[in-house]
């Protein structure tokens, strides 16, 4: 115990117990005794200190609370005030003389007992029943604080905050220094308050409960109208107002009974809730949604493809698909047939090719053709699950998928949606977007989707869906079995002059504010900037070339106009676009023996791949460059596997092989490279170096070869020939299984080609390899 001399500073009504911060208000009294309080610690580092005692119904508590004074100050109101610390507990003695004015007793503080294991279980029990009535007020914040109470004298001193307890009790706790008796009586006073809490609860629900359903949801909604009136808040978008746009929305009858539930629970939430929020959002997005807007198809098939034809130029294929839906969906109309339940009605159909051919504008197109609103989702990139499905409502910002948000765009539930780039869709710890895409595009469960922020069926297999890729290898199996695939393989040079006269070349005059009293290019001079200037399977080069022309055409006629029409023919492209930038394959140096050209699929298109090889003076063995991947290398190996044990055969000496070292090349080595399809090719190159006739430059080939000799069958034949025939080749050697093929191939492409089907590497090496007569003359014409 320790003996101070305090000023007294008595407060009516109000127990602060150790450890409590409060504001007390100075009237002259209390001003006395701070001022006493400050006037004693003037010439020491201490805050000053006064001795807080109760003053309840005119009776003062035998106990106090000593407490520093850390502020004064003034309240808002501009009346003076303190802030005031309880540190301890000490018990009021005898008056005693002190400066200033307040009234001095001599003070001994209560030291409190240690700590034993009976006193902290009590403190273990009190927290668990204080944190039962916290949660019953829902004082979240208090609760941890709480919680992280460790001392149990600490905790029963926190009972002076509790507003349940009477101030004689809190009285009663300032005067018990002991820890586990304060801790005793507030566990059996906290109990009872619980209990009561419990019981006022269950009065409440019984009473709710028993009320009358209509009556209380009308008294209910009378009340809120009005508090709502009080308080500005009934406006347009009020839950009256919601529950009136639902009621009169057309809407399907899942979906207005989702809705409703959802108002009610927007009419008895508060406006400062984030439901409150959440629930308009939602509300808003259903009624946005065209649920029972569709749009009339069109029935003429023969307008249809006029559309198509008009639009685009070539790609038959997508178009006979087209037509065909169309027919069969207006024949069914016809005769009254209509899919149960929406149950396969759809389709879905997945445009794959190179860039630049058409396939985004398509989509438009043949919305047109349809007479149905056209929506584009971009798909490059998505790496979300969530983009699909949507979110859940419980996140922040959570919005629908992208599904959802194109047919709310497209204002009709039967539009053409074009997935476009579905190739560049990705897969992280964030889910699976193309496993999210199952559901959408598969026509047997699609009138069943659930988006995960609508939460309500909607019915897909109106929508015809439209996939874009640039190669299927990427697409998963899965997806891909669910799509219709259509191939888009390029055009054919006439087809691009085609496109480049009706639709480029007037879409950028426009764009360069040019007519046709401006400029005039030739259809010639279109012919040459598709065949010399450009090598692509589509048409965007083709396109940028024409802007070209025409900025500088816009140019000249800024310097003088006098010169209109400006007239732009073959000869005059040299000094628009500078020299060809491509020469047809024929042309180039076909006397090196060990090259041959091949044939090849990539991303963009096809292409030409030639192959180099060498020998040298080395240890035995085949070396591979350019960057090749694992089935190519094994082809390498083949093809000389096979001329080792076939050369006698074959007329070709491999002697020379022995105690020499083989190279093989494919240019182009910054570019990666794989595929069987080019085992002729490397056989061919590698019986042109040991021959010594070189390989005809106007021929090339495409084939996978095995060990026995036999020529396998590959893919991407029409891709290979439309480049073949960009490249200015003549002649084509084909797995004679490929035959088939051909058939996709435009008609004006094989006329220009001389394709040859083979099925044995003998057969490829006497068609590839010039004649020994030939490869005589051009070495003694050297």
């Amino acid at each position: 115990m320790t003996t101070l001399t305090l000023p007294l500073l008595f407060l009516a009504d109000t127990v602060v117990l150790p450890g409590m911060v409060v504001p007390v208000q100075l009237d002259g009294e209390r001003q006395a005794a701070v001022d006493a309080a400050r006037l004693a610690a003037k010439n020491t580092d201490d805050n000053p200190q006064v001795l807080v005692v109760p003053r309840i119904d005119g009776h003062y508590g035998a106990v106090g609370a000593i407490a520093e004074i850390t502020q004064i100050g003034r309240l808002p109101s501009g009346e003076p005030a303190a802030v005031i610390r309880a540190t301890g507990r000490a018990k009021v003695g005898i008056g005693v003389n002190g400066p200033g004015a307040a009234l001095w007793v001599e003070t001994t503080t209560l030291d409190e007992p240690s700590v034993d294991d009976e006193t902290r279980e009590l403190a273990r029990e009190y927290k668990a029943v204080l944190v039962s009535i916290l949660q019953e007020r829902a004082a979240w914040q208090v609760i941890d604080t709480v919680q992280r109470i460790t001392d149990p004298s600490e905790l029963a001193d926190t009972a002076g905050y509790a507003s349940w307890l009477e101030d004689e009790r809190k009285v009663e706790l300032l005067e018990a220094a002991d820890p586990k008796e304060r801790l005793t009586k507030l566990l059996e006073w906290a109990r009872a308050h619980l209990a009561e809490l419990e019981v006022t609860e269950k009065i409440r629900d019984d009473v709710r409960e028993t009320m009358d359903k209509t009556q209380r949801e009308y008294v209910l909604r009378q009340q809120l109208a009005a508090i709502r009136k009080e308080l500005g808040e009934d406006g347009p978008d009020g839950p009256e107002d919601y529950r009136t746009r639902v009621e009169q929305a057309d809407l399907p009858e899942n979906v207005r009974e989702a809705a409703l539930k959802e108002v009610s629970k927007l009419e008895r939430s508060s406006d400062q809730a984030p439901e409150a929020g959440w629930i308009r959002t939602w509300l808003d997005t259903v009624l946005e949604m065209p649920w029972n807007v569709r749009t009339d198809d069109t029935t003429d098939v023969n307008a249809a493809r006029d559309v198509l034809d008009a639009d685009h130029a070539g790609l038959d294929d997508v178009k006979d698909r087209i037509v065909e839906y169309l027919a069969v969906r207006t024949r069914r109309a016809t005769r009254g047939l209509q899919a149960v339940g929406g149950r396969g009605s759809g389709a879905v159909l997945a445009l794959v090719g190179p860039p630049g051919v058409g396939k985004t504008s398509l989509g438009e197109s043949v919305a047109h053709a349809l007479g149905r609103k056209f929506v584009r989702v971009a798909l490059g990139g998505v790496r979300d699950e969530a983009e699909i499905r949507g979110h859940r409502r419980t996140y922040v910002g959570a919005l629908p998928g992208r599904i959802v948000r194109a047919i709310t765009e497209a204002g009709s539930m039967n539009p053409v949606v074009l997935l476009d780039e579905i190739d560049k869709v990705g897969s992280d710890y964030r889910g699976d977007p193309a496993a999210a895409l199952l559901e959408v595009l598969d026509p047997a469960q699609n009138h069943t989707f659930r988006d995960h922020y609508l939460e309500v069926d909607l019915d897909l297999s109106d929508v015809l869906f439209l996939a874009t890729a640039n190669v299927a290898d990427t697409i998963p199996p899965a997806l891909l079995d669910r799509m219709e695939f259509v191939s888009l393989d390029g055009y054919t040079e006439d087809e691009k002059v085609a496109i480049a006269r009706d639709h480029l070349l007037p879409r950028q005059l426009e764009r360069a504010a040019l007519s046709s009293d401006d400029v005039v290019i030739e259809e010639e001079a279109l012919r040459t900037v598709a065949g010399d200037y450009t090598r692509e399977a589509g048409v965007r080069s083709l396109e940028r070339l024409l802007a070209k022309v025409l900025r500088k055409v816009t140019t000249k006629l800024a310097k003088d106009p006098s010169i209109a029409p400006v007239q732009v023919g073959v000869l005059d492209l040299n000094e628009y676009l500078g020299r060809p930038r491509f020469l047809p394959e024929s042309q180039r140096d076909g006397s090196m023996p060990g090259v041959a050209t091949g044939l090849a699929v990539t991303g963009a298109g096809g292409d030409v791949l030639y192959v180099e090889a060498a020998t040298m003076e080395g240890e035995a063995g085949l070396s591979l460059t350019g960057q090749l991947g694992d089935v190519m290398k094994e082809s390498a190996q083949i093809a000389l596997s096979y001329l080792r044990a076939n050369g006698a055969r074959l007329g070709i000496p491999v002697e020379a092989l022995s105690g020499r070292r083989v190279h093989v090349h494919v240019p182009a080595g910054a570019v990666p490279k794989d595929g069987p399809s080019a085992g002729v090719t490397m056989t061919t190159a590698l019986a042109s170096l040991l021959s010594g006739r070189p390989v005809r430059p106007e021929v090339a080939m495409t084939g996978e070869v095995s060990l026995t000799g036999r020529v396998l069958p590959i893919g991407g034949v029409k891709q290979k020939l439309l480049a073949a025939h960009r490249h200015g080749i003549t002649e084509v050697v084909l797995p004679k299984r490929n035959e088939a093929d051909l058939d996709d191939v435009p008609a004006a492409v094989l006329k220009d080609l001389r394709v040859h089907l083979a099925e044995d590497v003998s057969e490829v090496v006497a068609i590839a390899l010039a004649a020994e007569d030939a490869t005589a003359r051009t070495v003694q014409a050297a």
